[in-house]
Parts: C-alpha cells; sequence; structure tokens
C-alpha cells in the first residue's frame, strides 16, 4: 500500500471511529486498518505479548506514518489529546502495557494518547 493510500485510509478510518465512538484511540484505528487483529490486541490486552508493536502487521516506518497521520487528522478537525493508561488484562496483578521495543516515553505516549472532540469531551 501506498503512502497516499495509507493517509486517505487513515482520514477515512478516523472519520469511522470519531462518529461511531465519539474518540479514536490509536489501536482502533490499527484494528480498523487492518494492521492489528482483534485477537492479537486481546493476547497484548492479557499480557500474552512483550508490547504490542510484535503483533502488528507493517514495519516500525509505516506505524510512525499512521500515527503521524493520525495526530494531523486530529488537529485539522480540532480534536485533543487524551492520555489513557493501558493495563494488563485479567486476573492477578495489573501491570502496564508496553506498546514499543524501545519503550521509548514520546512513542509510548503516542500510542496511549486518545483524541476526542472538545465539544463533545468525547461522546458521540
Amino acid at each position: 500500500m501506498n503512502r497516499m493510500q495509507l493517509k486517505k485510509d487513515v482520514k477515512r478510518v478516523s472519520g469511522k471511529l470519531l462518529y461511531d465512538k465519539g474518540h479514536i484511540a490509536p489501536v482502533d484505528l490499527l484494528m480498523g486498518l487492518q494492521m492489528l487483529t482483534k485477537e492479537d490486541y486481546e493476547k497484548w490486552r492479557f499480557g500474552r505479548v512483550p508490547f504490542l508493536q510484535k503483533v502488528c502487521r507493517g514495519n516500525l516506518k509505516k506505524l510512525a506514518f499512521v500515527l503521524k497521520e493520525l495526530r494531523s487528522f486530529a488537529s485539522d478537525n480540532g480534536l485533543v489529546g487524551s492520555w489513557t493508561a493501558y493495563s494488563s488484562w485479567g486476573k492477578g496483578r495489573k501491570r502496564r502495557l508496553r506498546f514499543s521495543k524501545s519503550g521509548s516515553p514520546v512513542m509510548e505516549r503516542q500510542y496511549a494518547t486518545h483524541f476526542v472532540n472538545k465539544k463533545t469531551g468525547g461522546k458521540p
């Protein structure tokens, strides 16, 4: 998939998520783009995968491009970022989940930031 098509797809899926859910979460966008399956997302949420990027389809450059385009869409549409904590699901001690192999704070923040409409506060 070329960058122009991916850019269009990010806008299309982001718009649909905003309409349906009232917010855009990067993990939902990745699932909408078919770069992450629901099954792999759940494995990660249950702590069976060390970091989310490991189960995403596409290389790190493509994933970074998707996140950049999401931020651009959010800016163009007056959305505000809201950091969201991701903790493991299931029994036992809850632990903070990692998105990236590097664990870079910048990268982790990008994956954990949901974008919401200022006016509706994320309500569809």
